[in-house]
């Protein structure tokens, strides 16, 4: 089926209920990347919608109610890399193989749950000024819109973007299957489609988001490749949420 990488991207990066026959495998998986800047405007859509959902209720409440969204719409598996990377990057002192093994440890330490906690509260607080923002305006306003489905949607982008340009460090595993199988000048294309798209519908907001967003996936690759040579799927997780918060800050802020 023509749309099978699609919703591989939907199966893998949501909680959305999609059953595939046979199951993934090969240049599928691969092709499936291509397709995750459009899941982040998928979620994108889905947190709008509720934003607009609790737009009568106290701002704290809704952003609340938005950010719980979020993290059960894609079941946590990003914050997940965040908290292994964090406690990787602490626990390992600087050597690459104590790093690696402390990332693949399932116990998080409370680095993990300081980064975690540290990253949601920046959420709450964008998304709380955003809503604040949002509400004196128009219906047909479009600002809550590009604050709710560009930073999911640069997350996102940033993923190809990187798998692109850089080394999967360990063997078997989606990650190792999705880098064999991609197709590196797609990925480009796709991230630069995605940061053409924004810019030309966001304008001021949109540059600012997708200009910080470069400034930390490129920190972020620097730092993967320099400590490990590379990535694994909790770096990549960790710069999927990194990249969504900072857009988010970078919108609210412009």
């Amino acid at each position: 089926m023509i749309l099978r990488p699609a919703l591989i991207a939907v199966q893998f990066l949501t909680c959305i209920p999609v059953r595939l026959t046979p199951s993934p495998q090969g240049r599928e998986v691969g092709l499936s990347l291509l397709w995750y800047p459009a899941v982040g405007v998928l979620l994108g859509l889905l947190l709008w919608a509720t934003a607009l959902v609790t737009s009568r209720l106290a701002t704290p409440l809704a952003a609340a109610l938005v950010l719980t969204v979020w993290v059960a719409a894609t079941g946590a598996l990003h914050l997940d890399g965040l908290a292994d990377s964090a406690d990787g990057w602490v626990g390992g002192h600087g050597d690459r193989e104590r790093t690696l093994a402390i990332m693949k440890d399932p116990n998080a330490g409370p680095i993990a749950v300081a980064a975690v906690v540290c990253l949601l509260l920046l959420k709450f607080g964008a998304l709380s000024a955003l809503l604040d923002e949002a509400r004196p305006a128009s219906p047909g306003d479009l600002r809550l819109a590009f604050g709710c489905i560009v930073p999911p949607l640069l997350g996102r982008a940033a993923m190809p973007a990187l798998m692109a340009h850089t080394t999967y460090v360990r063997a078997g595993g989606l990650g190792a299957e999705l880098t064999q199988h991609q197709s590196r000048a797609g990925g480009r294309w796709v991230a630069a489609a995605t940061v053409l798209a924004v810019v030309l519908a966001s304008g001021r907001r949109g540059l600012a988001a997708v200009a910080l967003a470069a400034a930390v996936s490129l920190l972020m690759r620097r730092a993967f490749v320099k400590r490990l040579g590379g990535v694994t799927g909790d770096c990549i997780g960790a710069m999927v949420e990194v990249v969504e918060t900072s857009a988010l800050v970078a919108i609210v802020a412009s």
